[in-house]
């Protein structure tokens, strides 16, 4: 009897004793130095139902997490191969308390915990004396469960070192002082989605996610940062628990989104791709996000292969070396343990059925996401504590006392290297970017994920795909997801509806161009110097052109010009000589220099038709001639009517004669007539002065140079006093022509003057007609003709007669034809 109860006792004795051993050694527990939180989702709740009473939950009743369980692994991994390296921390051993964080709500009893002292929390005691439990923690996983706990944290400035929580409002230090991650923010994760959408040219997507925190940061950041990308969110949604996942799929079908982004926790992205494969959901890219993009259980889904192309966003992939062997060591130790006692699936202060029924293998197996994120984060807080204790490569102080608030501190300086990668920490103590595109290959077997593009932004942002590694569901092409049909080369978009991605086309008309980069939906004008054909998208330089001295045309007009002043000059002179005689008397005498002078003066103007217009030129080529050449025209006016003075009325009106005579008559006509037209040519030069202008209307590829005429009333009155003149002389020419044939001027003077009308007529017309730069050289050779006409008809001969017919250039000659005419008009 009392054997048997000795052996009982030394049984139970035993048991306690190897339990208590096994607790030390727990999964969950070891102590050090300095002892580090953890915080992992062993179990998942899968639907949490609102609670009437105060109910604490129990994580082992929910559904195990694997991937929870090789996270733990990679901590105590990280925290082992400090403990023996002989470099980083060399004298000072990390401890660990970890507990199962299923619940965003309920699992305060571990934060508690750790910011405890003895078991206790006194919340009036002066922070900057207090010891918490740990020095740091690292997790939650999932942005909601650390938006929770983050705070209660912050509280004791406990470094939260996170390695799965990517909202960006975590970013914010106001709120978070305390808060430090490893992975990228949803700001970082967002920014690599819309790099890839933009790749591939596509702007028609929806975005799918779910009813938490994660999910809905995503989406306003991605709200925000598609303005000004021509990227439309085409349909949005996020999943509760009782979701309808096949409605909002077959209204995806239905707007021809063949782009959707999966911007949710594993548990919805798994509800989403499975009810897309239940609806038969063809041909779509699926833009798996980092939560789970490395799923390992959905490509192995019957029909994954059918939905589409999956495409997964993840950290650049890192190898732990020794993490293998070290799960391998430790599912020994475990099964050892198992076999010879009888306390399986105890776990101290955890209760996790699961946990050691794993192999080795599973556990390896499992997805490796976030497994660097977890060993960054523990190397993090040792290389802190490092600096705090003033660590060299054989011992660190001890003595100095460690206050979390210093580790904090310490953490935002670091900037290390681990496994090939470089650890360190912007303002918002978030890490450099290193992100993966990983192609889900679901033809093989097992299916694979290949790397087919990259985005990292250390030392510098570059971001690349593949294009070749990506066989395309489509029949090898990029898929289309696009609301419109891209626009061909130079129409312009017309907005359709709401979406700034849907529109019709439209070619942008003659003068105008679209600039895609500026505005794809405005046909921008053309400068006046510029031109386009119709449907351009850039303007052309417009030609300036203008009549250039060097032009053959114009040379030939100078040249004939130049010949014509010397002819006039040697009229001129030779009048000069032969100023005494009969012809040149009867030419007009002392008026015939002035008629000979205005028509130099009027051929001198066409020297200014020709260089780059300038205001000069432009007052000088019309105003010059048209002053000179009418006071020319008054003066063979006044000639033709002093003629038939001289033979009619100074017979039939003796007094008028003998006044006309006394008076000077035909220089007050010519001089009154001047001054009346000086004065319509000065209001004609400063009503509205002639001016160099630009015509940009005619020609589509041309600016012509050329000078405004003026104002039209003014320019007008000009006209009207010349061509009245030139009527005048018409007249006076008609009733003359029965004079002698000495003094018989009218036919040279009719066919000077219809010469005179007939070449502006043909000009006024070429200027209705012809629109280019040569109608100013059709103005040139109109004035050209002009003073040629009067030349040859009226100078011309009576220069013939004294050089050639000096007979003719006699007293006798003259006198004898007015005695024949006498005689003729007597017998009359």
């Amino acid at each position: 009897m009392h054997l048997s109860s000795i052996c009982s006792f030394l049984s139970a004795l035993f048991n306690c004793l190897f339990f208590e051993v096994f607790c030390l050694e727990s999964e969950f527990s070891l102590k050090g130095d300095y002892l580090l939180g953890g915080l992992f989702s062993l179990h998942e709740v899968q639907h949490a139902t609102p609670l009437s009473s105060p109910e604490a939950i129990e994580c082992f009743r929910h559904t195990f997490s694997e991937s929870g369980y090789q996270m733990l692994q990679v901590m105590r991994f990280a925290v082992e191969e400090i403990n023996n390296s002989t470099s980083l921390l060399p004298n000072v051993s990390l401890g660990y308390d970890i507990f199962d964080h299923c619940s965003d709500s309920k699992n305060f009893p571990s934060v508690f915990s750790f910011i405890s002292k003895n078991g206790s929390i006194k919340p009036k005691e002066k922070l900057n004396n207090y010891q918490p439990k740990v020095i740091a923690l690292t997790g939650p996983y999932g942005s909601t469960k650390t938006i929770t706990v983050a705070p209660l944290i912050a509280m004791d400035s406990i470094p939260l070192v996170n390695y799965g929580a990517s909202s960006y409002a975590l970013s914010n230090k106001l709120q978070y002082p305390s808060f430090v991650r490893t992975i990228p923010s949803n700001k970082n994760l967002i920014e690599m989605i819309i790099h890839i959408i933009r790749w591939f040219g596509w702007n028609w997507v929806a975005f799918l996610g779910s009813q938490d925190d994660y999910s809905e940061d995503g989406l306003r950041i991605f709200n925000k940062y598609i303005r000004n990308t021509g990227i439309c969110l085409a349909y949005q949604e996020a999943f509760s628990q009782r979701a309808n996942y096949s409605l909002t799929l077959k209204k995806i079908d239905m707007l021809n989104i063949n782009v959707i982004v999966v911007f949710a926790v594993p548990q919805y992205a798994s509800n989403i791709i499975k009810a897309a494969i239940a609806n038969n959901i063809r041909g779509k890219v699926w833009i798996a996000s980092e939560t789970w993009a490395m799923n390992q259980q959905l490509p192995r889904e019957p029909g994954i292969g059918k939905i589409g192309t999956v495409i997964g966003i993840t950290e650049r992939l890192m190898t732990l070396p020794g993490f293998d062997e070290f799960i391998c060591k430790e599912r020994r130790k475990i099964h050892a343990y198992s076999a010879e006692s009888d306390i399986q699936s105890k776990t101290c202060n955890q209760v996790c059925e699961n946990c050691t029924s794993l192999t080795a293998e599973e556990i390896i197996n499992e997805n490796p996401t976030f497994s660097f994120a977890i060993y960054a984060a523990i190397y993090t807080i040792a290389h802190a504590l490092h600096n705090v204790l003033q660590c060299d490569m054989n011992k660190c102080h001890k003595d100095i006392t460690v206050k979390p608030y210093m580790l904090l501190e310490q953490m935002k300086k670091l900037d290390f290297p681990l496994n090939g990668r470089q650890v360190k920490y912007d303002d918002n103590a978030d890490p450099a970017v290193s992100f993966v595109v990983v192609l889900w290959n679901t033809e093989t077997n097992p299916p694979q994920f290949e790397m087919v593009g990259t985005y990292d932004t250390y030392p510098e942002i570059t971001f690349t795909i593949n294009n070749s590694l990506l066989p395309w569901h489509n029949n090898g092409s990029v898929p289309f997801s696009n609301c419109s049909v891209e626009c061909k080369e130079g129409f312009s978009r017309e907005p359709d509806g709401f979406h700034s991605c849907c529109f019709l086309c439209k070619k942008c008309p003659r003068n105008s161009y679209v600039n895609y980069s500026r505005d794809p939906y405005t046909c921008f004008l053309c400068l006046e110097t510029e031109w386009s054909e119709e449907g351009s998208t850039t303007c052309k330089r417009r030609t300036v052109v203008y009549l250039e001295f060097a032009e053959i045309s114009s040379v030939v007009v100078m040249l004939s010009a130049t010949c014509l002043i010397i002819l006039l000059i040697a009229i001129f002179c030779l009048f000069a000589y032969n100023f005494n005689t009969p012809v040149v008397r009867s030419a007009g005498g002392r008026m015939c220099f002035l008629m000979l002078t205005c028509l130099m003066m009027s051929t001198i103007s066409v020297f200014f038709f020709f260089g780059k217009p300038t205001i000069v030129h432009c007052l000088l080529r019309n105003v010059i001639f048209a002053f000179f050449f009418t006071v020319f025209v008054s003066c063979m006016a006044v000639r033709s009517f002093q003629i038939i003075c001289i033979f009619k009325m100074a017979a039939k009106f003796p007094n008028m004669h003998s006044l006309w005579v006394k008076y000077n008559g035909q220089w007050l006509f010519v001089g009154f007539f001047s001054i009346v037209h000086l004065i319509s040519c000065v209001l004609w030069m400063t009503v509205s002065t002639p001016k160099p202008s630009r015509d940009f209307l005619t020609f589509k590829d041309q600016i012509i140079l050329s000078c405004e005429m003026g104002n039209t009333v003014t320019i007008s009155l000009v006209v009207f006093i010349g061509w009245f003149l030139g009527f005048l002389c018409l007249l006076f020419s008609y009733m003359g022509r029965d004079l002698p044939k000495n003094y018989n001027e009218a036919k040279s003077i009719t066919f000077s003057l219809i010469l005179y009308y007939l070449s502006w007529i043909v000009y006024f017309t070429a200027y209705l007609i012809l629109k280019s730069k040569y109608i100013q050289l059709v103005n040139a050779m109109t004035q050209i003709s002009s003073i040629y006409g009067i030349l040859f008809s009226y100078f011309i001969p009576k220069s013939y007669i004294i050089i050639f017919q000096p007979q003719k250039n006699t007293a006798t000659y003259f006198q004898t034809s007015i005695q024949n005419y006498t005689q003729t008009i007597s017998r009359t």
